[in-house]
């Protein structure tokens, strides 16, 4: 069964996808970018809130949007997300040569960091294979462009099959991610990912609004295979 990742950009968010379902509660600012990162106080926050509630769900963390070039940062970075507590560290990995030292760098950093390979322009094998000879427990594929189709567009579901294929073959979880919606479900299902990430879909509006709690408990549903009628809009 694929299991629900709900990014969400504060405590009461946070709280509100822990009660409606989700697997995995993922910290960041969807007003940033794909990887938007939220400041590092309201990552610690968060994680504080959850653990003062009982909630052991499984927290990770963005870094931002930073370029492959920016190495120092991109470490830094990750540096500060980790100290908050959170079970894991994503970080966006964009296609291109200095994407290797990154990786490598990444793996060695003593941090749990979750790649997110950045997709709008398919998937680099060459760089994947490099990923998965690495130190990572998990690896995942969104799109960067929220408004240009979900990942399904960007990247065919044979390409999409390999790179599932490739990751659980190196013995890591793998995830997908990029605009999906309820529709895409079917397709999830076929491909069964270990977690799938949602913002858009379990909003009141698009990724920037509120979180809706009928969406949250429908797609929940959806997820573990079960009929639900339709959230309202």
């Amino acid at each position: 069964m694929t299991r629900m990742l709900v990014s969400v950009r504060s405590v009461p968010e946070a709280l509100l996808a822990a009660g409606g379902g989700a697997d995995f509660i993922d910290l960041k600012e969807p007003g940033e970018g794909a990887l938007g990162g939220l400041p590092v106080a309201t990552i610690a926050a968060v994680v504080s809130a959850l653990r003062a509630h009982g909630i052991a769900l499984p927290v990770s963390a963005t870094i931002g949007d930073l370029p492959m070039h920016a190495l120092p940062r991109i470490l830094a970075q990750v540096e500060a997300v980790g100290a908050c507590g959170v079970d894991y560290v994503k970080v966006g990995i964009e296609r291109g040569p200095e994407a290797f030292a990154v990786l490598d760098a990444l793996a060695d950093c003593g941090w749990p960091v979750v790649p997110v390979f950045i997709a709008d322009r398919g998937l680099d094998a060459a760089l994947l294979a490099h990923a998965c000879g690495l130190a990572f427990p998990a690896l995942m594929a969104d799109t960067a462009d929220k408004h240009a189709g979900s990942l399904f567009d960007a990247v065919p579901m044979t390409q999409l099959r390999h790179f599932l294929a490739q990751v659980r073959a190196s013995g890591r979880l793998v995830g997908l991610a990029g605009a999906l919606r309820t529709m895409h479900v079917p397709l999830l299902q076929a491909l069964a990912p270990d977690f799938a990430g949602f913002r858009s879909a379990v909003c009141v509006g698009d990724r920037e609004t509120a979180l809706c709690p009928q969406r949250l408990a429908a797609l929940a549903v959806l997820l573990r295979g079960q009929a639900v009628e339709p959230a309202p809009a």
